[in-house]
């Protein structure tokens, strides 16, 4: 069986979200985050990012980390894009021009727009303005998201979903990372299609499973 390690209030959210579309057996394996903890070296701490255990398996102490078969593997695109394939039709690709389209939209959203998105999530609190200079630094990411969105925007707009024409896994990863942004309304507002994708992709079952399932842990 597949073992997913880390909790879902992280990006194994992403791994766990795309088991419930497949439909795929998992076993979750809950490691939290070292900085949530007190001391996170402390004999009784609960098992995380620097306990020994986990450090086997990831060397650089990062969630989340799969288990397939022989295969133990870090980075939860990573982790997705290969579940997708082994597991996933219609989630994954069809074909070799499928696997290249979702790898573009999977790298482009960790690198054109997951930085920024966090800084938003960092800063802007749930949905609530911050005083003073967080509300510019989040001003200052929102304006440099406008570019990227602008891109997805017109592709969402003229073909509804990522690739081929339906749900994939490269919707699913790019809507995690957005996820983080969404509740800056000045910057969604901008964005009708991409809005509508965005809600669209969090009205499946699958999200909302996890989604309820990330909102029982601790925070």
């Amino acid at each position: 069986m597949l073992t997913v390690y880390g909790v879902t209030r992280s990006r194994a959210s992403r791994i766990i979200w795309l088991c419930h579309e497949l439909g795929l057996p998992f076993k979750q394996v809950p490691v939290i985050q070292a900085y949530r903890l007190p001391d996170p070296d402390a004999s009784d701490a609960p098992l995380n990012t620097h306990s020994p255990d986990f450090l086997k398996l990831s060397p650089a102490g990062a969630i989340p980390v799969i288990q397939d078969g022989d295969l133990v593997l870090s980075e939860s695109l990573a982790c997705t894009l290969h579940l997708a394939r082994k597991y996933g039709q219609p989630f994954g690709p069809a074909d070799a021009i499928e696997d290249a389209l979702m790898l573009q939209w999977s790298f482009y959203a960790a690198t054109a727009i997951e930085q920024d998105a966090l800084v938003i999530l960092f800063n802007h609190g749930k949905g609530q303005a911050q005083p003073g200079a967080a509300q510019a630094t989040v001003a200052h990411a929102a304006e440099r998201l406008v570019r990227p969105l602008r891109v997805l925007e017109d592709h969402l707009a003229r073909h509804g979903h990522l690739v081929g024409g339906r749900f994939t896994v490269a919707d699913l990863n790019l809507a995690e990372i957005l996820r983080y942004a969404q509740g800056y309304g000045e910057l969604m507002e901008q964005f009708p299609a991409v809005t509508a994708w965005l809600d669209d992709c969090q009205a499946r079952p699958a999200f909302r499973k996890m989604w309820q399932e990330r909102l029982a842990e601790p925070e």
